[in-house]
């Protein structure tokens, strides 16, 4: 067990290292951020900061000397830099980050575990893509296979004459076919190093331009039904990675049941409305496994919770929506908006 009072370092300065602070801060920890870039808003929140390239090796060192226990709050941490940490522990463990950081080794992954994800292709040429399109067909969508997040990274064709004008970018893609849902979901689960999972309950996501609008609580009937196939292969995942923190998984909910779209290994957006709709929030879940304390009880403590991200210029609102006693709102202290930018969110708690 690592004793409050240590040091947690967080690799990533965003909003979701920030919450994750203010949740270890409760617990009696101290952070300390590793970032790239100056302006990291997790910075605000702990008690030190290293802004350092990813690559440099001196600074990761350093900075893994101060930590008791190493985490991440993006996938997209390059992995081979990560070794500097030295026998100071990374949890989640490296090949978590190295299975989602790759589109076509995480659905080969799934698909091994029983999984069903969208029907897919790797494509490295126009004659890829044309062979994909051929055999998948078309709508569909290609995709870079590393990075990308929020809708980027991404563009649909909708027919093989689509696919012939595509100038492709300089970069390992795959192609997945259309998927026909009713609804999309995800399975938000914490597992502790001693293999006990705990899952939150699953929120109907709606995504506007790629990016999420609104997570609602509880699920439709429709959507809810799907849960239970979705878990059991969450917890396949958390298995065969020995994961140790927040893990989430992402879905479809079909006419044929869930099909798997992606996933995060990490604290995730669809969750934020467990800081204040769930008994133990997914942020003080994920300092309580990666410390070795137990878990905390993920059961509602709300009979009903909306949460609504504020994008570019939503956030302005902020004063009508404390009118609302019912609303709890969360800025992220970025410095300015821009279309896209997730600035904040905020969360509503049906109580009666």
């Amino acid at each position: 067990m690592i004793a409050p009072g240590e040091t947690i370092g967080i690799l990533g300065g965003g909003q979701l290292g920030r919450m994750i602070a203010m949740a270890a801060a409760q617990l009696g920890y101290r952070c300390h951020v590793y970032a790239p870039e100056a302006d990291a808003i997790a910075a605000d929140v702990c008690a030190q900061f290293t802004c350092a390239a990813w690559d440099d090796a001196a600074a990761m060192a350093a900075f893994a000397a101060d930590c008791a226990v190493v985490t991440y709050e993006f996938e997209n941490v390059p992995v081979a830099p990560l070794a500097a940490l030295g026998d100071t522990p990374l949890l989640a463990h490296a090949r978590a980050l190295e299975t989602a950081q790759d589109r076509l080794v995480e659905k080969r992954f799934v698909a091994e575990l029983g999984g069903t994800p969208a029907p897919f292709m790797p494509v490295d040429t126009p004659a890829d893509l044309a062979a994909a399109v051929a055999a998948i067909g078309a709508p569909g969508i290609l995709k870079t296979r590393r990075d990308g997040y929020d809708g980027k990274g991404q563009w649909r064709i909708m027919t093989p004459g689509d696919a012939a004008t595509l100038h492709l970018p300089a970069t390992a893609l795959i192609y997945e076919g259309f998927v026909d849902f009713f609804a999309e979901f995800s399975v938000i689960l914490c597992r502790g190093a001693d293999g006990d999972i705990r899952f939150f309950d699953s929120a109907h996501n709606v995504h506007e331009n790629g990016i999420l609008d609104t997570s609602t609580l509880p699920a439709p009937a429709d959507l809810q039904a799907q849960v239970s196939a979705a878990r059991d292969l969450a917890g396949k995942v958390a298995a065969a990675l020995d994961y140790v923190g927040v893990l989430t998984l992402e879905f479809f909910a079909t006419a044929h049941g869930p099909v798997f779209n992606e996933m995060a290994p990490r604290v995730h957006n669809s969750g934020h409305w467990t800081i204040e709709g769930a008994i133990t929030s997914q942020f003080e879940n994920h300092v309580r496994a990666i410390c070795g304390l137990p878990l905390g009880d993920t059961r509602l403590a709300a009979k009903g919770v909306v949460m609504r991200n504020l994008i570019g210029d939503d956030v302005h609102d902020w004063q009508a929506i404390l009118a609302d006693p019912a609303n709890h709102l969360h800025l992220y202290g970025k410095a300015a908006a821009r279309p896209g930018r997730k600035m904040g969110h905020v969360t509503r708690l049906v109580l009666d």
